[in-house]
């Protein structure tokens, strides 16, 4: 009977312990750090695809976004703190709330934004930028050779943009005047980037309160050049300098 009551004790514990992980894991996601993973290549050079990448979820503090599954239990952002000029944050935009964008902020509440043959203005100031040579770009596929740049904002944050040309909309932009409330986002591949140039997308202002979190590190990178079925491949796709490297 003792061995049984010790069996009894023992299966519960067990269970008990999966259900302390399971919660610490679901505070960990929800309230300090979420993984998300890099589908696309609006953020090349900054962020290539197939890079994983940790957001911290507390630094800007918490809006309904933060939560699984979003519920619309109240809103603002607990503490009320918004994200930085030049931060690169994942956010819901507005034309596709349930849909996870990462952009790098670029205009705060008040500020005017525009684009002039390619050359990017922020309060009708153009950002300085460092001519660094070509760069050839593989995230959709086709190589496709780009200017990098190193550009600076009016905060002295600097980081890398690549561009293909100065023409077309996206480079010849209206002025445009950021809302009390919202921010104005783009990628830093330029040319490859449904951003807030475009009103008519699913990004246009993006309010603080759809910010998840800037994003902090990469943890794992994998250029996913083979089909997954090739096995033996895998230990050559793993981008072994991009592990734990810091994002800027």
């Amino acid at each position: 009977m003792a061995l049984n009551k010790r069996k009894t004790s023992a299966t519960a514990e067990f269970f008990k312990t999966i259900i302390y992980a399971g919660l610490i894991a679901v505070g960990i996601h929800t309230f300090l750090f979420e993984p998300f993973f890099i589908p696309s290549g609006s953020m090349v050079p900054t962020l290539l695809v197939g890079d994983y990448l940790f957001v911290n979820k507390f630094a800007d503090g918490y809006s309904h976004f933060s939560l699984p599954f979003s519920p619309d239990i109240f809103s603002g952002r607990i503490p009320n703190f918004a994200p930085k000029r030049g931060d690169v944050v994942v956010f819901r935009p507005p034309g596709e709330p349930g849909t996870d964008f990462i952009k790098r902020v670029i205009g705060l509440p008040g500020d005017t934004v525009q684009v002039t043959n390619g050359q990017l203005l922020i309060n009708g100031v153009p950002a300085p930028r460092v001519d660094d040579g070509n760069y050839t770009d593989t995230s959709d596929g086709e190589p496709v050779v780009a200017e990098e740049y190193t550009e600076t904002l009016p905060n002295g944050v600097t980081h890398k943009i690549l561009k293909e040309r100065d023409d077309g909309f996206a480079n010849n932009t209206p002025v445009y005047t950021v809302p009390p409330g919202d921010l104005f986002m783009m990628g830093d591949n330029r040319d490859n980037s449904e951003d807030s140039r475009f009103m008519d997308g699913p990004v246009g202002f993006v309010p603080i309160e759809n910010i998840v979190g800037p994003a902090t590190f990469i943890f794992f990178s994998i250029d996913l050049q083979y089909p997954w079925y090739e096995v033996w491949e895998w230990p050559f796709e793993i981008r072994w300098t991009r592990m734990f490297h810091r994002i800027a």
